[in-house]
């Protein structure tokens, strides 16, 4: 009786695969273990098994495994329960998630390519004859395929090899490129502890000849008096004019002392003081409700105003889990945020806290996936972007989401598509772990669902410390404009306050929904507006740079002088961007700090911190910025913030846009008076009669719950409608219009539920390729499963019309 395994490929294939094993192989072989398969003429792939049966395909003769890569299960069997749900929900294949869940250097397969790493120096004596073997070549050359090391070895099975020189830390995999985030070190001057009194102050500056240590000295009394906050080397000489050599020789003769502090992004309470965290009446009552209501029910809803103080609640309830030695996750939407979050929550819980994400080199992220595995003390929280829910975690007893609401938990490319609220939720039901939602404006869904009883509720309507929330003052451009009295894009109130709070020396955030310069550059004697040759959108002008981008396919050309089409030389911007907001400070502020922070400026790995770093250590009382500044950061001095045109962000073609409006405004408000000041918000707009912004200011997430809610019900979308979108994508126009058409009309024959479209998108082509999208509508009576089910038959029978082969089909299951 021959044996097999069933295994999933990291390809993009929906079904399972049967190799032969033999005897030993099988009762050796457990569900989880990784093997080596080839695969098509001469490829090899890790595969991951998830079955051990003894039924022989019938289709094709069923290949033998090449080797087995584990000793013990890589994977659990509830993730590959959990795979296979996301699969199936997400109509993606089961090859996707797979590849998508594990960290590369897992998924070796014979066109990866690998290369030395340079660093340090290996005791040759160590290696084994083909581990030296492997070095020497990769001494010859910077990189080898894994079929080139087939061919140096002369033998088949080299993934054991290289695992061993991937431990030892000789190796990487081609793809990464890693780099350190080097915290920022301060140098401080401070006077000698003896000279502190008056008599010997007298003698110290009498003692001197040279007049500039004189200088330096009452300079630094000066600064002292006017200042809390120590003095760094760097501001005395700015403001005293001496050399550095001149503080150095004062350092010598012992007067200075030059220290060091590590800016850090987050100040470290000391070490004793750190366990007792005392909460407010209000997050203790917020704390005992949803320990109340996890009784009876999965999930729960926190619904806390900004500044409420939900981390600390969060803390606490941490505590009780790991009371119980259960392992818990905690999810951030962005990879930006968990910087500060890990600092607060290792002050706490210290070497209990372990990182994922994607921005990890694949070394650290094999080694949190190990520890997590093993339930090391490590591995008790793991905080992380969406990516962390792959994790193979053995006892997860609760899952925190922060800011549920924002859309970066979804994945739009490349598959699997899943959102990782619904997908944690999910994860979390096969543990029988509980699920704590945060947010200060909950997804519209979450809140139904909490309204309805099916989650569990608690709130905090108070911001911790009982600050008060900051006063949001609307501001009527048209009028402004009318009364001549907009300077560039600032009305004069803005101007005014901003003024204000950088002479109270505080701290002030501009917030600007669209970075470059200007989105359209048109020329005003024929009304030609430069386009990108490949996709459907105007280029927009960046001037430090002087150059048109397009922001879709990264298209550039040199900002031209002449109108293309009629080489006039009437040439306008229309519209702004973060660049003009930040040139149009610098000339009515020139002596304030700016800072700019969008995706521009954040390219960098760690770029993001620096900005922050500088932001919060003060070095800087302007930060301008696009959406990245809404997500839960925390400046204690930042007491207005400014928002530049609330109406672009109003006037979306998506059903969300009033939400997400809501959302953002309420957001970036939150980001002022953190502290005992109570900050101020301004929102520049059209139309402040606009409903949305008049929520906004009363804060009145309600209000605008059931404006919304209302709306949706009428026109069945979320909460009262499942959606399903699918893209087409093709070069050729006419192919692309007939399939889509095709493929709508065989969809409103098979379904009985509204199918909208073919539809072009706003930007309809993109890097040549054109692109429709079809709308599919579920209501809530009908049955998810045997939809998805149709609308796979359908798919696959388009795949067998030749003509339409070429077509790119990908489908979005809850696309928002």
């Amino acid at each position: 009786m021959p044996f097999f395994a069933e295994v999933i490929l990291p390809l993009a294939l929906s079904k399972t695969f049967t190799y032969q094993v033999s005897e030993a192989e099988f009762y050796f072989l457990k569900k989880g273990m990784r093997v080596v398969v080839p695969f098509g003429k001469n490829k090899l792939y890790t595969a991951l098994v998830i079955e051990l049966h003894q039924n022989q395909p019938m289709l094709y003769q069923a290949k033998e495994i090449d080797q087995i890569l584990d000793e013990q299960p890589l994977v659990t069997e509830i993730q590959i329960d959990h795979w296979q749900w996301m699969a199936q929900y997400y109509m993606c294949p089961i090859g996707d998630v797979y590849r998508g869940a594990l960290p590369a250097s897992f998924l070796l397969e014979s066109e990866t390519i690998i290369s030395k790493k340079d660093e340090r120096y290996y005791d040759v004596a160590e290696f084994t004859d083909e581990e030296y073997l492997i070095y020497q070549a990769l001494q010859h050359q910077s990189s080898l395929r894994i079929a080139d090391i087939v061919s140096i070895l002369n033998k088949k099975k080299v993934f054991p090899v290289l695992h061993r020189l991937f431990e030892k830390q000789v190796l990487t995999i081609h793809e990464e490129v890693t780099e350190t985030y080097k915290p920022k070190l301060v140098k401080y001057l401070k006077l000698h502890a003896e000279y502190d009194s008056q008599v010997h102050l007298q003698t110290l500056l009498h003692s001197f000849k040279g007049s500039k240590q004189t200088e330096l000295i009452l300079h630094y009394f000066q600064l002292k008096a006017a200042q809390t906050e120590p003095i760094s080397v760097k501001q005395i000489t700015e403001v005293s004019g001496v050399s550095s050599a001149t503080i150095k020789s004062l350092t010598d003769k012992g007067i200075f002392e030059v220290y060091t502090l590590q800016k850090d992004r987050i100040t470290y309470i000391p070490e004793g003081e750190n366990a007792q965290l005392e909460l407010s009446l209000l997050q203790h009552t917020a704390k005992e409700t949803i320990l109340d209501q996890w009784k009876s029910k999965e999930v729960c809803l926190l619904h806390g105003v900004t500044g409420s103080g939900k981390t600390e609640v969060y803390i606490e309830l941490i505590k009780t889990f790991l009371e119980q030695k259960k392992q818990v996750l905690y999810l951030l939407p962005e990879i930006a945020l968990t910087t500060q979050l890990v600092n607060r929550l290792r002050n706490h819980f210290g070497a209990l806290v372990s990182v994922y994400h994607s921005k990890y080199s694949n070394h650290e992220r094999v080694e949190v996936w190990r520890n997590v595995r093993e339930n090391t003390s490590k591995a008790q929280i793991v905080i992380g972007a969406r990516s962390a829910l792959f994790l193979p975690f053995v006892d997860l007893g609760c899952v925190i989401i922060d800011e549920e609401h924002e859309q970066t938990y979804k994945q739009h490319d490349p598959a699997p598509r899943y959102h990782a609220r619904d997908a944690a939720i999910v994860l979390a039901a096969k543990y029988g772990a509980k699920v704590l939602l945060g947010s200060a404006t909950p997804s519209i869904e979450t809140f139904f669902n909490a309204q309805n009883g099916k989650y569990g509720f608690a709130a905090l309507s108070q911001r911790f410390g009982n600050f008060n929330l900051p006063e949001i003052e609307l501001v009527d451009i048209k009028d402004k404009h009318f009364r001549k009295k907009m300077t560039g894009h600032f009305s004069d109130t803005l101007l005014e306050e901003i003024q204000k709070a950088i002479s109270n020396k505080e701290q002030v955030i501009l917030f600007q929904n669209r970075r470059g310069y200007s989105p359209v550059v048109e020329c005003m004697t024929c009304g030609h507006v430069a386009q990108c040759p490949q996709c459907d959108v105007s280029l927009t002008y960046h001037k430090h740079k002087n150059q048109l981008r397009c922001h879709y396919c990264g298209y550039s050309m040199a900002n031209p002088s002449r109108c293309h089409s009629c080489s006039g030389v009437d040439l306008e911007t229309k519209g702004f961007g973060t660049e003009q907001v930040q040139q149009e400070l610098e000339q009515i502020f020139p002596q304030a700090r700016i800072l700019r922070m969008d995706q521009d400026t954040t390219r960098a790995k760690y770029a993001f911190e620096k900005i922050i770093d500088s932001f919060k250590n003060h070095e800087a009382d302007v930060l301008i910025g696009t959406q990245m500044l809404a997500k839960g950061l925390d400046f204690e001095k930042v007491s207005l913030v400014g928002i530049m045109n609330a109406d672009n962000m109003l006037y979306h073609p998506d059903f969300r846009a009033f939400e997400r409006s809501f959302q953002l405004m309420t957001q970036v408000s939150g980001r002022a008076g953190r502290s005992e000041k109570s900050g101020k918000v301004i929102i520049q707009t059209y139309n402040p009669y606009h409903n949305i912004l008049q929520q906004v200011t009363r804060n009145d997430y309600l209000a605008m719950y059931q404006e919304q809610l209302y709306e949706r019900k009428i026109y069945q979308y979320p909460p009262y409608a499942r959606l399903i979108r699918l893209t087409l994508k093709n070069r050729d126009f006419e192919k692309l219009r007939q399939a889509s058409q095709w493929l709508t009309e065989v969809m409103k024959q098979h379904l009985q539920i509204p199918v909208l479209g073919p539809e072009e998108p706003p930007v309809a082509r993109i890097r040549n390729e054109y692109i429709r999208l079809i709308l599919v509508k579920i209501p809530q009576e009908q049955s998810l499963q045997s939809i998805k089910k149709t609308i796979q038959k359908i798919l696959d029978s388009f795949d067998t019309v030749a003509q339409f082969r070429a077509v790119k089909v990908s489908v979005n299951v809850d696309f928002y």
